[in-house]
């Protein structure tokens, strides 16, 4: 089973894949991490990647798709794959969607994690926090790092913020998602793929709600004929 999580940030998609990870056996493809493992790799898709980034250039579409094929072909993918910040445009969401037909693969379902409320967004990420080691979420207010530094699930120590978790880099995130990401969600409605959750819900009660999108029949893409 291959999935989207798509969603503004803050909304939760890293929490939720990380329990379908856990519980599903499935394997989160994060764009970022297979950029930073094939710059190490010495392949020749790696080279590219690591040519692009040395002149300081964003990588291509074509790039990311690229990984994300070598990725796939491997094998070793479990209960299935997450596309985790990807695709973020309208041509990624078309390239992945043509990469997959060529090699007999399909997109089974997108989730939608919707949160309406803006400012609640900021108020989450703001504060948050999370352990180097296992991943694991805290926050300064809902989930503080407990009082004696460990991580409850795996008792490390480092906890590390990113430098654009605070309200004014957050907003210009947003500001972000809904120009070039929130498209999508029409998008993979007219395939019929889009299913939606609450994103600002208690954890386990966005699980449920994932898991039982996830345990109906796979949806089938239609893919309107142009003009």
């Amino acid at each position: 089973m291959n999935i989207v999580l798509l969603g503004p940030p803050g909304a939760g998609k890293g929490t939720q894949a990380r329990l379908l990870v856990e519980r599903r056996g499935m394997v989160q493809l994060s764009t970022g991490d297979m950029l930073r493992a094939a710059r190490k790799s010495g392949t020749e898709m790696g080279r590219r990647v690591a040519e692009v980034m040395d002149k300081g250039h964003l990588v291509t579409d074509e790039i990311v798709i690229g990984l994300i094929r070598e990725r796939l072909l491997q094998g070793d993918l479990g209960g299935g794959v997450i596309f985790d910040g990807f695709p973020r445009t309208l041509a990624q969401a078309d390239a992945l969607m043509e990469m997959l037909k060529a090699e007999g693969l399909r997109l089974d379902h997108v989730v939608e994690m919707r949160v309406q409320d803006d400012e609640a967004l900021v108020l989450r990420v703001s504060g948050r926090s999370t352990c180097a080691t296992c991943g694991e979420v805290y926050h300064d207010v809902t989930k503080p790092v407990p009082a004696d530094g460990h991580c409850v699930k795996c008792g490390g120590t480092t906890f590390t913020r990113r430098g654009d978790d605070n309200p004014e880099s957050m907003r210009t995130r947003l500001f972000a998602y809904y120009k070039e990401t929130a498209p999508l969600v029409g998008y993979y409605h007219a395939l019929r793929l889009l299913r939606t959750v609450g994103g600002m819900g208690e954890i386990e009660e966005v699980a449920s709600e994932i898991e039982a999108i996830l345990a109906r029949p796979s949806a089938h893409a239609r893919i309107p004929q142009e003009a």
